[in-house]
């Protein structure tokens, strides 16, 4: 065999190493550094094939939707290729018209946002994607240029299709365009396949029933996409909702590719990873398939799907179908991406095999599109002992250099681009990815984002040629992904201080120290995170009870007081008519909601010292305290627009192609973000701190347990910890997924007056000193 995978590998590398982006002379370990050699031409490689015309178009709307027509009469943009790739200019025009010039679309916009921010003081959001300007707004005369450090800036994850995109539609889509245009992201990726391997699965000869046991539900997709689930939520075939569904989420994805195009914004397309449907079989009994491994621990019926070895001429003869009419439906830029072990364990062991694999994939993109670049996520290789460093070579040097661009995934925690020595030359991304499963709870790692870049940059033959952020889910710690890409343009590190002072004043439109001290405050809290540890969002809130959960908190819980009461006191200064008090009233949504996570973990810990010391009393007074703190959690969640669970199961159904769907998709949208498969594999992954989820999900489990463990403490024994999981999987966990009960899509009540009566409650504790004890919670009981 392994004679046969050098035989194969030769092949293929004598037919690929043809093209290349004229790399040869900047051998990995020769004086001139790959990056600056790289960076500029493979953007210019990818860029799409728009013309100034129609990009400035989409700049000028962009700033139009942003500021309304009235005051975009007062902007002039230009987009230049003569200019440095991806680099802006602004100057004043005799007219006193401000003139933005680009490269392209969506550097005149990064442009645009700079003036917005830096000269206005006004700035975005993910939930405020509007700004208001006086009628008469002074237009300050500013003349400077800017030039990206990082040639390609990225955006997105595949799992961010599934955590946080799964129900939007395309008026959802323009505003996250809108939003991309302006923080100057240059490359993202469209994984929409499911209408074309419909097509290309029925022409082989699966029947409808092999099909639809093969896709998965609308909120799993993309692990059905990367081979780590099949079936899993998917419609029954007699619904026959799921072809419909798929034809329109493909008439969508073509919506979003060409927005972003008419941007600039180059666009990575699917590749064949070599997933395919366990019925294939039939199709092909003497092809060389092969079972991957279980993932998480799914069952059979929806775990896993077969592996075609990219060895096998089954693998050529779909890969260069699938992405033949990738390209036919969706046009091309050069790029594709494709992952074919991702959180899977390849079947072979072998620095032959793993070479041959990746040649054999690229020679499959390059049959289609002799351009092809690769693009690929560098997550397979974090924390997998499988990948020595043998095995990581053989697969990134058997393409032609240049030709690999991959994404380190998340390098302020876990880079690998140092393990790699650079990835061995091949180009790569700076990438933070900050969030898993779009849960909720502030976190971040400012100071590593801010030295991560330069380390990378500087580091010895760099290849590093992009930065980006890729998170799981979007909707949370707006100022995390805000600083990391001022962060990618730049090419120093920026001064958070001063950062975080001008990001007050442009978030409520108002100079005031109360606020500026709050986020400082932050800043030198929760947002300063460093280790090794995996922060999942699973705090004492969302986790399913027990008695042996270890609360985590890595900062001085009185900042985040001495924030949240800052804000308290800034809210006369923010006009009640301004849409920047909408974006107040939601970060003190989620400053109380933090410190409410806070006192739920401290309270955790006094609740297990009572058990442990098999004290009755003082747990059955801590355990109401706790349910109290959910009750006032619930309240203060009900009052914020963003943290509605109704917004997302209703958004569900409004997906839902019949009405016969609804019900499935609204199925889906609860059990992604509870037990996460049929039976809680991957359970509270995805948990989301949102009103409904607080009252008829999370506190029903505390109580439940609160109530065994007081029995348990009445009856001198011990807790039995392996009933309490049967029951509550069976009575609460499992039927939350199948219920259909309506939540409010609006908010209720006043935020500060909630907030106010909160922490008026809950402050004291942390406030008086009697209290605590090494920063935990010491509440006293009667």
């Amino acid at each position: 065999m392994v004679g046969a995978l050098n035989l194969s590998c030769i092949l293929i590398c004598l037919l690929i190493n043809h093209f290349d982006l004229g790399l040869a002379q900047y051998s990995y370990n020769g004086a001139i550094d790959v990056a600056d050699a790289l960076g500029p031409k493979l953007a210019g490689h990818v860029f799409p094939d728009v013309s100034p015309d129609v990009q400035e178009q989409a700049a000028r709307d962009v700033i139009k939707r942003v500021i309304g027509k009235k005051a975009s009469e007062s902007f002039e943009v230009e987009v230049n290729r003569l200019l440095d790739v991806r680099s802006f200019q602004i100057s004043m025009l005799d007219s006193g018209k401000i003139l933005i010039a680009g490269w392209d679309g969506t550097s005149v916009c990064k442009g645009f946002h700079q003036y917005l921010k830096y000269q206005l003081n006004k700035d975005v959001d993910w939930f405020k994607m509007t700004i208001e300007l006086p009628v008469n707004q002074h237009l300050p005369n500013v003349s400077m240029s800017s030039t990206s450090a990082s040639p390609i800036i990225y955006y997105q994850n595949v799992c961010t299709w599934g955590y946080s995109f799964a129900w939007w539609n395309f008026q959802q889509w323009r505003r996250n365009i809108d939003w991309m245009a302006l923080m100057g992201i240059s490359l993202t990726i469209a994984p929409i396949q499911e209408f074309i391997w419909q097509d290309i699965y029925t022409q082989l000869g699966l029947n409808l029933d092999e099909i639809e046991a093969h896709f998965a539900g609308p909120a799993f997709q993309p692990w059905q996409r990367m081979g780590n689930i099949r079936g899993w939520g998917g419609g029954s075939p007699n619904q026959g909702g799921g072809s419909e569904f798929r034809r329109l989420q493909y008439l969508l994805q073509q919506q979003i590719i060409q927005a972003q195009r008419e941007l600039g914004i180059s666009v990575a397309l699917p590749a064949f990873a070599g997933h395919v449907p366990r019925a294939l079989r039939r199709i092909f009994p003497q092809a060389n398939f092969t079972e991957t491994e279980r993932w998480n621990r799914f069952p059979n019926a929806y775990c896993c799907d077969l592996f075609v070895e990219p060895q096998e001429p089954l693998f050529r003869q779909l890969a260069t179908t699938f992405l033949r009419r990738v390209t036919q439906r969706y046009g091309s830029n050069h790029i594709f991406f494709c992952d074919p072990f991702n959180e899977l364990e390849p079947p072979v062991s072998q620095a032959d095999f793993m070479r041959s694999t990746a040649a054999a994939i690229y020679a499959s993109m390059r049959e289609v599109d002799p351009k092809a670049i690769w693009l690929l996520q560098g997550w397979m290789f974090v924390k997998n002992i499988f990948w020595t460093d043998e095995l990581i070579e053989a697969f990134l040097t058997a393409v032609p250099q240049g030709n690999l661009l991959v994404l380190d995934l998340q390098s302020e925690q876990f880079p690998q681009y140092q393990r790699t020595k650079s990835y061995y030359g091949q180009p790569f991304v700076w990438c933070m990815l900050h969030n898993f499963g779009g849960t909720l709870g502030m976190l971040g790692s400012v100071e590593l984002v801010n030295s991560g870049m330069d380390l990378a940059r500087q580091m010895p033959n760099s290849s590093m040629v992009g930065a980006g952020i890729t998170p799981e889910g979007i909707g949370q710690n707006y100022v995390m992904y805000s600083f990391a890409l001022e962060r990618g343009w730049s090419d120093r590190k920026l001064d958070s201080a001063g950062w975080f002072t001008h990001f007050a004043l442009t978030r409520y439109g108002v100079q005031d120290e109360r606020l500026n001290q709050a986020w400082q405050l932050l800043r030198t809290s929760v947002y300063t995170f460093h280790g090794l540890q995996k922060m999942r969002g699973k705090y004492t809130i969302t986790r399913r009870p027990a008695i042996n959960l270890s609360p985590f908190t890595w900062y001085n819980v009185t900042h985040v007081l001495e924030a949240w009461q800052l804000m308290l006191s800034a809210r006369s200064i923010i006009p009640l008519d301004d849409n920047r008090y909408d974006i107040y009233q939601h970060d003190l949504v989620d400053i109380t909601r933090q410190y409410l996570q806070i006192t739920a973990d401290q309270l955790y810990v006094n609740l297990n010292s009572s058990y442990r010391k098999r004290q009755l009393a003082r747990f059955v007074y801590l355990g109401n305290k706790l349910l109290e703190l959910l009750d006032d959690l619930e309240r203060i969640l009900g009052s914020g627009s963003n943290f509605l669970l109704g917004t997302w199961l209703e958004a569900a159904k409004l997906l839902a192609p019949t009405v016969e769907d609804q019900s499935n998709f609204e199925f889906n949208a609860r059990n992604q973000i509870t037990t996460w498969g049929p039976n809680g594999e991957i359970l509270d992954y995805a948990c989301k701190q949102w009103s409904g989820m607080i009252s008829d999900y999370y506190r029903p489990r505390w109580a439940r347990f609160l109530d065994d463990v007081t029995l348990a403490l009445q009856s001198n024994q011990p807790f039995n910890a392996s009933a309490y999981k049967q029951h509550v999987l069976k009575e609460i966990e499992k039927p939350f997924s199948k219920m259909n009960k309506q939540y409010p899509v609006r908010p209720s009540g006043d935020p500060w007056l909630i907030s106010q009566d909160i922490f008026e409650k809950w402050s004291k504790y942390t406030k008086d000193t009697k209290y605590l004890h090494n920063n935990r919670l010491q509440l006293p009981y009667k």
